[in-house]
């Protein structure tokens, strides 16, 4: 489980990373001033800030099901193939969604690598207490 923990992880610094290289450019090319970022609040706001501020904010809703999850996994010493397979499947569909989500950001299959991911979170819970009864 340490390995998929791993691999959201550096997702999660991955878009981090954009998300700042985004910002510094729109205040650089005048397209925010540098105070907007005080509250995020007052200015019209490319979309392109927008969509990574909210892509890097999505890393820490679901995921912390994950990491909950995967956590528990490692402390009970609970060794589950299955737990294994549905953890990387999440990390792939986050992975996924985050793409789908800094490029074309078709609304549907955003949400379809969303509920994807929610359901083997949810499936990856459910063989947490199988294991664990």
């Amino acid at each position: 489980m340490l390995y998929p923990m791993a691999a959201m992880v550096l997702l999660t610094f991955i878009i981090g990373i954009i998300t700042v290289k985004v910002r510094f450019a729109s205040v650089k090319n005048g397209q925010i001033s540098a105070k907007y970022y005080k509250l995020m609040h007052g200015e019209n706001v490319p979309e392109i800030v927008i969509k990574t501020t909210r892509c890097f904010n999505n890393q820490f809703e679901i995921p912390v099901l994950f990491y909950v999850v995967c956590t528990l996994y490692v402390s009970l010493e609970i060794e589950s193939l299955a737990g294994l397979i549905l953890a990387w499947i999440f990390v792939i569909f986050r992975y996924i969604h985050a793409y789908i989500h800094l490029t074309y950001n078709h609304i549907i299959h955003r949400m379809l690598t969303f509920w994807l991911a929610f359901i083997t979170i949810i499936i990856l819970w459910l063989n947490l207490a199988a294991n664990k009864i």
